[in-house]
């Protein structure tokens, strides 16, 4: 049987340099790779831990209308070692869109409206 590992996973986004600025200052992601095509751009961000898995934002030149994200039930989830201080700055930057204090957890919304939870290091074992 063929072993499998997470390599990245995909957001495609309507403003590529929207996407990327807010990538940066809300969760501290860079870019560590890009591909520019006919028609399309591919940019991989990764993490300041130097994680393997990646998140890969896809902007196509064609696309105008907003992706349809469904009823919002995936996420891509981030653990944090402060979680005050990052609620403290997505508070201010305006993206938190869903908080769940019971589980002490809370979601960010990318400019595309893609959720994103924000969870505490110590929440071993909650991971959603």
């Amino acid at each position: 049987m063929a072993t499998f590992k997470f390599a990245h996973i995909n957001f495609n986004v309507l403003d590529l340099e929207r996407s990327m600025k807010f990538y940066e200052e809300a969760l501290g992601l860079k870019e560590v790779r890009r591909i520019d095509g006919e028609g399309f751009k591919i940019v991989f961000l990764g993490d300041e831990l130097g994680s393997e898995h990646q998140l890969e934002l896809t902007w196509l030149r064609d696309r105008k209308e907003p992706y349809d994200l469904g009823d919002d039930e995936f996420h891509l989830a981030f653990k944090v070692d402060d979680f005050d201080a990052a609620h403290k700055l997505h508070e201010e930057m305006g993206c938190i869109c869903f908080e769940n204090p019971d589980m002490g957890i809370y979601f960010c919304e990318d400019p595309d409206h893609y959720w994103l939870e924000v969870l505490p290091c110590r929440n071993q074992g909650k991971d959603s």
